[in-house]
């Protein structure tokens, strides 16, 4: 018996929505990376881009536990000389909330040449609406993780 190897040219890949409204950032994150990576799929292999497409609606109703609103700090760095700028989390949500959402899934992808073609997969929305009716994407319930 061999272990099954998928080839890139065999994925199939399906478009996923998850509603971010009242669910912590950590939780909408973990998902939407574990399903960017393909590992809820019984063909999952490490080497290969096997994940789906994954759609996040009403990024900048995500919730932050605890005192992380006013705590946590996101750096950015010009690479020039004393071009370190810091935003914090209340800052990031008010005026950036799909590049927050967009930071936490990254940081959760793997880093490399796979980890990019996974990323690009990801679309990332401040309110409910958005562009992709057309790939007819399927709803995923956070409170059970499912579609």
């Amino acid at each position: 018996m061999t272990t099954f190897m998928q080839r890139k040219e065999d994925v199939v890949r399906n478009w996923y929505v998850i509603d971010a409204e009242n669910v912590p950032l950590g939780r909408v994150a973990s998902l939407a990376a574990s399903r960017l990576r393909g590992k809820h799929k019984p063909t999952f292999t490490p080497h290969v881009d096997c994940g789906d497409f994954i759609i996040i609606i009403n990024a900048s109703k995500v919730k932050l536990t605890g005192n992380k609103l006013n705590d946590k700090i996101y750096y950015n760095h010009s690479r020039y000389v004393g071009g370190m700028r810091e935003r914090t989390a209340k800052t990031m949500i008010e005026k950036y909330p799909q590049e927050m959402v967009e930071r936490a899934v990254k940081g959760m992808l793997p880093k490399g040449r796979l980890g990019r073609q996974m990323y690009k997969k990801l679309f990332v929305y401040a309110d409910a609406e958005h562009p992709h009716m057309a790939q007819k994407p399927q709803m995923i319930d956070m409170k059970v993780g499912r579609k």
